[in-house]
């Protein structure tokens, strides 16, 4: 399974940010094809925090716009939501410790630990901080 972060989201969603039109074809591809994929909670919560924010975008997304974004990935019929499960604490400690994680550090292997119990074979993320986990295979599908 191949699972999504926050920035994908939101570039896809952005249509003035610079990676859309890649992001967008990401994320048809995922939509369309005949693979199931996923986000993660969290990342769907920080897409709504990120794009709604009038202090990161001068005209922000409104909420119900945000919101129809990701019901309309959610309704492709092949996206599954991912949340912690039952070996979420041992996955999250053991990340935490391996890589010394602290402070906003956190937020990320959350994310990590949330992708290894569902078995994500790879993330697809513009984020280089994902290097700190390396049984999580990060891809950046943006170039």
């Amino acid at each position: 399974m191949i699972a999504v972060d926050t920035n994908i989201l939101v570039y896809a969603h952005r249509a003035d940010l610079p990676f859309h039109p890649a992001a967008v074809r990401c994320l048809t591809g995922l939509a369309e094809g005949p693979s199931v994929w996923g986000i993660p909670w969290s990342c769907a919560h920080e897409f709504l925090s990120v794009v709604t924010n009038p202090r990161v975008f001068r005209i922000a997304t409104p909420a119900v716009q945000a919101l129809a974004f990701l019901d309309a990935l959610r309704g492709s019929g092949r996206c599954v939501m991912l949340a912690e499960g039952k070996a979420h604490w041992e996955n999250l400690s053991a990340l935490v410790a391996s890589a010394e994680v602290r402070a906003g550090q956190v937020h990320d292997a959350r994310i990590a630990a949330v992708c290894l119990s569902h078995g994500v074979r790879e993330f697809w993320s513009a984020d280089r901080d994902f290097s700190r986990y390396p049984a999580l295979r990060v891809r950046n599908p943006l170039g």
